[in-house]
């Protein structure tokens, strides 16, 4: 029996209901614009709930020296050089403006008793520049969003994944999916598409997004559409995920706790960042701890799970209660372990996905007329290492433009010709799908993604392990063509994973081909057989099927902005 078909029609489709999907919604709805969101998970437990540390802008209330110019020279110095710097000067232009937008939408912020919002030091940051409401501004970010979605009746349709972005000759149309529960199709008509649907760090077998988010959906729609991807193998790995129960594998244990005094130890007893940082030990850079961690454990210092030890056994039960209480809480829950007395076993675990969809920086459009890409999904300002807190704030920044972007677009078409040959083709693309009946497992199938890059394309790679890399997803890619698919009485979820498949071979054949292309060690990305920096290096490495991986330079950075590029004191604080 054929399947039912919904047709809706906006003039805005949003793709991705986190932050930066319903701020880009939000945006549109109060001009006015007709705009939907479709989400293939709940709107209220979306990824950018989990976002625990803060968000960054220049607003001067702690440090009154502070400038978007420093904030600026801060994100590209700890860009490795890499980021873009006009994407970054629009972020950091724009981030005071972020923040008034949340309060104007009624977010609660911590504040100083006279008021002022507060502000600390997070990561690399020259002053106090991290706004914050407890430690889950993530959550609060994404509450108040859906408050105001709510306000403004923007439609937002929930558990329907997207299968493709429909285009003719160039231009978005539309797009095409089915609903996770019943198996409905959805043929969505829209003058402009935004696609806000995160990165690609669940095709790591440890990672902090949960099973369904950050898959590398992002990166198939816009490829499949004929857009681009920029610097897919700058990741962020995230030094201490947890190790089990394996379906948790990669929940992260907050930075606070090394910031509060935690101790990482090997399984020799040893506390080993002595060897790595001697002078900032646990309150090292992120990448440092990572690689620091990742050698205990390949050397054979590691635990028998393949992890290490975070300790915050020694510090008094009270301060582990009041400044670590998630923490406390997530490892009893998961792993019935109480911390004020276990250390907890952790393993770098893939956090985030720095590079993304290639994207203009005036307004994040594409190569594909009315295709718009923001938050994680896209790229340009992080470069080899992110920012603490400069996530949530470009999702604000872009989500605003973009929006504007979007309705301007939709009102300068005079028409929008549609495409019945690419209606039929994304219909097919399901059918068949839904009728492969072959031998192999689709999980299986992904697992096996997983341990391919957690082998060859983790924390340190080398020329050997990614070609080993290629040559095991080439034989992954083969098996792919005996899938069996079978939807069942709880709903659809193994089209789903199908689907997940196809973007975690498409995302992984671009992190290996560009990691082996970057042959230098620059941020998160450590080549083991490259271990310097090379300065014809610094560059963007854009990737697409057709053309592979080619070269893009970067704008020189103004000098107002390159003056202010300068070390950063750490004495005593944690390190992004």
């Amino acid at each position: 029996m054929a399947a039912t078909e919904q047709r809706l029609s906006t003039t805005v489709l949003v793709i991705g209901t986190g932050g930066a999907g319903l701020r880009a919604s939000v945006e549109l709805a109060e001009a006015g614009v007709d705009v939907l969101a479709v989400g293939k998970r709940p709107k209220d437990d979306a990824h950018t709930s989990l976002a625990a540390g803060g968000i960054n802008a220049a607003l001067a209330t702690m440090d009154p020296e502070d400038s978007w110019q420093q904030h600026a020279a801060d994100t590209l110095k700890e860009s490795y050089l890499l980021g873009d710097p006009r994407t970054t000067e629009i972020v950091t232009r724009g981030a005071a403006r972020g923040i008034d937008d949340l309060e104007r939408y009624g977010m609660a912020f911590a504040r100083e008793h006279d008021g002022r919002i507060s502000q600390r030091f997070f990561g690399a940051h020259k002053f106090r520049r991290t706004a914050f409401a407890g430690d889950y501004t993530g959550l609060e970010i994404q509450r108040t969003l859906v408050r105001r979605a709510e306000q403004l009746r923007i439609p937002v349709l929930e558990g329907v994944y997207i299968t493709r972005i429909l285009t003719h000759e160039g231009a978005v149309f539309g797009a095409y999916g089915f609903g996770l529960k019943d198996g409905t199709r959805y043929r969505v008509h829209a003058d402009a598409v935004i696609l806000a649907a995160g990165g690609h760090t669940r095709i790591w077998r440890r990672t902090s997004s949960r099973r369904d988010e950050n898959t590398g959906d992002s990166f198939r729609l816009a490829v499949e559409a004929g857009a681009r991807l920029r610097d897919p193998e700058l990741v962020q790995f995230h030094p201490s995920g947890i190790i089990e129960p394996e379906n948790a594998a990669g929940t992260l244990v907050s930075e606070a706790a090394r910031g509060e005094g935690g101790m990482l130890r090997n399984a020799l007893g040893e506390r080993y960042m002595s060897r790595y940082d001697p002078e900032r030990m646990e309150l090292s850079t992120r990448d440092r701890v990572a690689l620091a961690s990742y050698t205990e454990i390949k050397e054979g210092r590691g635990t028998e799970n393949g992890g290490v030890w975070l300790d915050v056994s020694h510090l008094p039960r009270q301060t582990i209660m009041n400044r670590l209480p998630r923490v406390y809480q997530t490892l009893l829950d998961l792993q019935m372990r109480d911390i004020t007395r276990d250390p907890i076993e952790v393993a770098p675990t893939a956090h985030y996905s720095m590079g993304g969809v290639w994207v203009r920086p005036e307004d994040h459009s594409t190569d594909v007329r009315g295709l718009y890409a923001i938050g994680e999904a896209s790229s340009g300002l992080h470069g080899a290492n992110r920012l603490g807190g400069n996530s949530l704030i470009e999702l604000l920044v872009y989500g605003r433009i973009t929006g504007q972007a979007a309705a301007a677009y939709s009102e300068s078409l005079t028409a929008q010709p549609r495409s019945a040959a690419a209606v039929a083709e994304a219909r097919a693309e399901v059918d068949e799908l839904l009728a492969a009946d072959g031998p192999e497992n689709v999980r299986a199938l992904q697992r096996a993604v997983r341990n391919t890059m957690t082998e060859h394309a983790g924390v340190v790679r080398d020329e050997d392990g990614l070609r080993t890399g290629l040559a095991e997803l080439a034989a992954i890619e083969k098996r792919m063509e005996d899938v069996g698919v079978h939807p069942d009485i709880a709903g659809f979820q193994d089209l789903a994973h199908a689907f997940d498949l196809k973007a975690a071979v498409l995302a992984a054949r671009a992190t290996l081909e560009a990691a082996l292309e970057r042959r230098e060690t620059r941020g998160c990305h450590n080549r083991s057989d490259y271990p310097d920096m090379r300065e014809e290096l610094r560059v963007n490495l854009v990737w697409s099927p057709a053309a592979g991986v080619t070269r893009e330079s970067i704008p020189p950075v103004p000098e107002e902005i390159a003056s202010l590029m300068e070390e950063v004191p750490t004495d005593g604080k944690l390190q992004e």
